[in-house]
């Protein structure tokens, strides 16, 4: 099973964020042209909360609020469940089913270096059972 820093490799380790001041509807605007369904939050180079999908409509639209009056700080996730480059992605997607969440950011040494969705690992996951399953079928007709 790959490590998260080569998920990241295949991946890309593009990271897409908006500041605390940041209003909710700008961050939407990000997350549509980038197709991404979380933000990381960051000001003066550190990881301040994220913001997703599930936030907004929790958040926002339940409540019959306007993204165009919020910042980002007052629905963002201020609890961060990040995990590190060495880490199996078979780990990543328990941490992720544990706390019931769909992104991970990646954090070295306190600075982040990609992010992960639940789409990359089941990616991942799948692609690894698909070159087992060759594997035996190889080993099986030989």
């Amino acid at each position: 099973m790959k490590t998260v820093s080569q998920l990241l490799q295949g991946k890309g380790s593009s990271v897409w964020s908006v500041t605390p001041d940041s209003s909710v509807y700008e961050a939407l605007k990000l997350m549509a042209e980038k197709n991404v369904g979380a933000l990381l939050v960051m000001s003066d180079g550190k990881l301040r909360g994220i913001l997703s999908e599930r936030d907004y409509a929790r958040k926002v639209i339940l409540l019959g609020k306007s993204s165009h009056d919020l910042a980002v700080r007052e629905i963002m996730s201020h609890k961060v469940v990040c995990v590190g480059p060495m880490q199996k992605v078979d780990e990543c997607m328990a941490v992720m089913s544990n706390k019931r969440i769909r992104h991970l950011p990646v954090l070295d040494a306190g600075k982040v270096i990609g992010m992960l969705s639940i789409g990359d690992l089941v990616k991942e996951v799948i692609a690894d059972q698909q070159m087992t399953i060759q594997q035996l079928e190889s080993y099986i007709h030989s």
